[in-house]
């Protein structure tokens, strides 16, 4: 493997050790050799470096956070650390096909204007079973199904406004194309996002391979409220930079659309959580961004008193149980 270069791996990870198993097995078992793995804890438990010992791999390697440094900086301190000509950052509960990574690469190393390749992926449950309906319904939200194979040059659509380019799991990178400095702290859990917008800034291209070489994990309750709005801030601080930026101005209205509504979305976790205070001051940004019936009834619920809004949530909650109830006896 000395002729091929050197691809660094890293897998972030907190507490979920049965999922970094099955997350580090399909990295080892690349038929591509030539790795490094680094499994990031982010101030996790002792089973993390149980996971990652087990193996006695020379190629992987354990590093933990003295503090728990979240998503954005647990992925930073490890990209960092990375010495390979390429760089792939592979979620602790995704997993790949056994020949991702030697399906991607050649892509890279025989054209150096590529700053990216990516392929499609397959959809999980829990339980490591393939959803096939859930994945062509992904592929189809993602405009995969409609990308041409090859080359896109420039992918700004495909990465910021299709958002097809699914960077983290699913995509690997020509890692001194990316300004790895220039990770504001206010994309918190949106990197992922900022990652494509750093890749694609470059002028550069990227590749498409259409088939899907690796699967992504769908599982619920993984995400809480403040979860979610930490989401929503940092979309909100994307979505202002790529406004001001002028390599994006045929796509600044949506940009300012997706600016309001990431407003709205703010708001809405805030009234749900019962802080409508704080929700009424991104009401305007919201409303003159992206008008229409939700923002509508953001500001209605936003004026409502407390109680009311608790009672119309509740009621929500109980309506989308029956459902949910009545499809599962279907």
């Amino acid at each position: 493997m000395n002729h091929k270069p050197l691809v660094s791996v890293i897998i972030p990870t907190y507490n979920r050790p049965d999922y970094l198993r099955e997350a580090l097995y399909s990295a080892v078992q690349q038929t591509y050799s030539n790795l490094e793995i680094i499994v990031s804890d982010d101030a996790g438990s002792s089973e993390n470096w149980m996971v990652a010992n087990s193996f006695n791999d020379p190629r992987v390697r354990y590093r933990r956070n003295e503090t728990n440094l979240g998503i954005l900086g647990n992925n930073l301190a490890a990209f960092r650390e990375t010495q390979g000509k390429y760089v792939v950052d592979l979620n602790d509960d995704d997993a790949w096909e056994p020949h991702f990574l030697s399906t991607l690469v050649p892509y890279l190393e025989a054209d150096p204007d590529l700053v990216v390749a990516f392929a499609d992926h397959f959809v999980m449950d829990e339980h490591s079973i393939i959803q096939p309906e859930v994945t062509e319904q992904n592929t189809r939200r993602w405009h995969r199904d409609r990308i041409t194979p090859g080359v896109h040059k420039p992918f700004h659509q495909l990465s910021l406004v299709y958002k097809s380019v699914p960077i983290v799991m699913a995509a690997v990178i020509r890692r001194d194309a990316i300004e790895w400095n220039d990770f504001p702290a206010e994309v918190g859990p949106v990197y992922d996002y900022w990652l494509n917008y750093l890749a694609s800034r470059t002028g550069h291209g990227a590749y498409y391979h259409p088939e899907r070489l690796t699967r992504y994990r769908f599982h619920d309750g993984s995400e809480s409220s403040t979860g979610r709005m930490r989401v929503h801030k940092g979309q909100i601080y994307c979505f202002s930079r790529f406004i001001e930026d002028e390599r994006l101005k045929e796509f600044r209205s949506h940009f300012q659309w997706e600016y309001g509504r990431a407003h709205l979305n703010l708001a809405a976790a805030l009234i749900q959580a019962g802080q409508a205070t704080e929700a009424r001051s991104l009401l305007l940004p919201g409303l003159l961004n992206a008008p229409g019936f939700r923002a509508g009834m953001i500001v209605l619920l936003a004026c409502f008193p407390q109680a009311w809004v608790q009672g119309l949530l509740n009621l929500k909650s109980l309506v989308n149980n029956i459902f949910k109830k009545q499809a599962i006896k279907a």
